[in-house]
């Protein structure tokens, strides 16, 4: 329910030409799990703690997109192809609008061959700091969104840890909190 809600505020974001999708930005943010479950695992960077990763998309000015869920010790480069596909998919055919960014930003963890290719294959333009030889500072100007983004997200109590056992309902409040972010936006420009 809640991932339509969002769907339909990013509809109305859309119709209102608010959504800046030259640019997607994609980084993740380490969540630690209280009760253990389902995509939990032992956390590389929280002394190997229980946690998950919540995993944001977002445009050019920061709204979140699609967002998503893992454990704490899977790769971030394994959450690239749903994130980027889930957000594609998402077209109205009543308005005939397909959704999809022009460029994807996004850190290091994202640099392997295969999804360099797989993007150009979509034909979404690839900005992604390689390894070993850029500095990840240069992303700076275009990567501050997400983490502002990631920051309204976290700026709901509810997402600082995951409670649930069950990563649906922890996704349903990220979806939410998605939503409201999404919304104050839309309020707040159309008004």
């Amino acid at each position: 329910m809640w991932g339509r809600l969002h769907e339909a505020i990013l509809h109305r974001l859309g119709d209102a030409q608010l959504l800046e999708l030259s640019r997607a930005v994609l980084d993740s943010a380490h969540v630690r799990a209280k009760q253990g479950g389902d995509l939990t695992g032992p956390s590389p960077v929280d002394r190997g703690k229980p946690g998950s990763k919540m995993h944001v998309l977002s445009d050019a000015n920061g709204l979140p997109l699609v967002v998503g869920v893992s454990a704490a010790n899977t790769p971030d480069s394994l959450a690239l192809k749903p994130m980027v596909a889930g957000h594609q998919t998402r077209h109205d055919p009543h308005r005939g609008r397909y959704f999809k960014p022009l460029r994807l930003h996004a850190d290091k963890a994202y640099d392997i061959p295969h999804l360099r290719s797989w993007l150009r294959g979509k034909r979404i333009g690839v900005r992604i700091a390689r390894k070993g030889i850029e500095s990840s500072e240069r992303l700076g100007r275009r990567r501050w969104v997400i983490e502002r983004t990631m920051s309204w997200l976290i700026g709901y109590r509810r997402l600082n840890h995951r409670y649930e056992r069950h990563p649906r309902n922890y996704l349903d409040f990220l979806g939410l909190a998605a939503a409201f972010c999404c919304y104050k936006r839309l309020v707040r420009l159309t008004t």
